[in-house]
């Protein structure tokens, strides 16, 4: 639901790459719902030997893998609460761009954007905590917590990148990709206030399709 009630049905029949797929809970999903093979990607090894498990236990480990990468091309990719994580996501659009069949598209979602109240993740420890406080200050705080030796927002575990909508609608426009939809999806109390001045303030999920430029 969080990529449109409609994607499961676009997906059927098809060669999915789930990027950043976590424990593989929505490749499972849209195994069951009739894609016809997903390729689970992820960084972390924990969290793809949870995936194997959860696609064992659905009965389709037949139409489901999971690695660090993979150079199968795909009908569609999906990344699902991610993009707000890569270290580059330049870089990710790049590798999505080069795993995409011609006429293949990307399914995106990820928020809280950066300039939602808890858009900091950990750091949001009050609304907009995050925007008050430095980053510095924010990592000392923290280095209290954890003692992974992490020094800025990108390198703690999971990573946060600061992506805000702008900043997302810049990089597919330097992209090789163009935007078919994108939808801010407010957050529901504030959504009478919901608008394009105010969307970077009170949009809970980011949701879009992209297709290739050229």
């Amino acid at each position: 639901m969080l990529l449109g009630s409609d994607l499961l049905d676009q997906l059927r029949d098809k060669v999915v790459i789930d990027f950043g797929c976590g424990d593989g809970l929505q490749a499972v999903e849209m195994a069951q719902h009739g894609a016809r093979r997903v390729i689970g990607v992820d960084i972390l090894d924990d969290s793809l030997d949870r995936a194997r498990v959860h696609a064992s236990q659905a009965g389709v480990s037949d139409r489901c893998v999971f690695g660090n990468q993979t150079e199968e091309k795909a009908d569609a990719v999906v990344s699902l609460d991610a993009f707000e994580h890569f270290e580059d996501p330049a870089q990710i659009l790049d590798i999505m761009y080069d795993l995409l069949k011609p006429n293949g598209f990307i399914a995106i979602s990820f928020g809280p954007p950066w300039f939602h109240p808890y858009g900091g993740h950990l750091f949001s420890v009050f609304p907009w905590g995050h925007l008050v406080f430095s980053e510095a200050a924010l990592i000392r705080w923290r280095a209290d917590l954890r003692s992974d030796g992490a020094t800025r927002f990108s390198e703690v575990e999971g990573g946060l990148n600061q992506m805000t909508i702008g900043r997302f609608e810049r990089l597919v426009e330097a992209s090789r990709f163009r935007i078919e939809t994108l939808e801010p999806v407010p957050i529901r109390r504030l959504k009478p206030v919901h608008n394009a001045l105010t969307q970077e303030f009170t949009t809970a999920t980011v949701r879009c399709k992209l297709v290739k430029e050229r």
